[in-house]
């Protein structure tokens, strides 16, 4: 399973621009499945939605967004390693990715210490636990009817070690929470054949007061855990610039603002800087807010659509 489509072969499945949502767990599956139909109509290439401490299970909600679609892919991002064995892993995709050919891709992560702990386990030596997840899931057996098209797998990464174990086991890599001047230093770890696909969060709000409030109140969690400051804090952004909330300038690196144009310019400068793909986490006052109406405004000026 490890690199089982091929780095170009999944970005043109994917295409350059995603949505991805944590509000779409927040809503019953019929809302989900509405907003859905929604993004796939606008254009988009691929939903992405997350697996967090007591969010909906991943494999199950995959699913569930999965029968709303016609052709859009539905992404993990990202499942946590922690949650189930790599046996269901390995076979929970392969059952997605026969019922669902070509629409199914596995994004897999080591999550974080305080939500391992969370679960009852311990936080260690995470690069080698996801080394050995790996090796696990390829050699899973499965006695089920097998994809008409390998299922996808990337990796959430941050650091080179990580980033590199993408390139190595998987189709590539997931970047979460970073600037623009850390994917051109991911493109550079993983080489030219691995996909990257960037998140990008952005609030569709002129106002910069307005525009900070929402983007701090997103960052701040992410701002607290070790693995999202320290990769930071590799690209030159001190402590006080992550020190609570964050700075201006971490907070408008991380999160776009301002009018579509801007939001677009900075999912360009990703592209640019060697995505092949990145996905805009809309954020609104509201954590429950699908911003269906600002995605459809986004999708006019990066998919050219009405």
């Amino acid at each position: 399973m490890a690199g089982a489509v091929g780095g170009r072969k999944l970005a043109a499945r994917l295409g350059t621009i995603g949505a991805w949502s944590f509000a779409l767990q927040e809503h019953p599956a019929e809302e989900e499945r509405a907003a859905v139909a929604a993004l796939e109509e606008a254009g988009y290439g691929a939903i992405w939605f997350p697996e967090s401490i007591g969010s909906k299970e991943a494999l199950s909600h995959a699913a569930i967004l999965l029968g709303a679609g016609h052709r859009i892919v539905i992404a993990s991002g990202v499942a946590n390693i922690w949650a189930r064995d790599p046996m269901a892993a390995a076979n929970g995709a392969r059952t997605l990715g026969e019922a669902y050919p070509g629409r199914f891709l596995l994004g897999l992560g080591v999550s974080h210490a305080p939500s391992v702990a969370t679960r009852g386990q311990r936080y260690d030596h995470p690069l080698e636990r996801m080394r050995t997840y790996l090796e696990a899931m390829d050699a899973a057996t499965y006695s089920g009817p097998q994809p008409a098209e390998p299922v996808g797998r990337v990796l959430a990464a941050l650091g080179p070690r990580m980033l590199s174990l993408a390139a190595e086991h998987a189709d590539g890599a997931h970047t979460y929470f970073v600037p623009v001047e850390h994917t051109g230093q991911a493109r550079a770890r993983l080489g030219p054949e691995p996909f990257l696909a960037v998140e990008q969060t952005a609030v569709l709000e002129p106002d910069p007061i307005e525009a900070r409030r929402i983007a701090r109140a997103f960052a701040a969690r992410y701002l607290a855990l070790p693995n999202y400051a320290n990769n930071l804090r590799r690209l030159g952004y001190g402590d006080d610039d992550l020190v609570g909330a964050g700075s201006d300038r971490v907070v408008d690196a991380v999160v776009a603002w301002g009018d579509v144009g801007a939001i677009a310019a900075r999912v360009r400068a990703h592209l640019e800087a060697g995505a092949d793909h990145v996905c805009i986490q809309l954020r609104a006052s509201v954590s429950s807010d699908l911003c269906l109406g600002q995605y459809r405004e986004l999708a006019a000026e990066l998919l050219g659509r009405p």
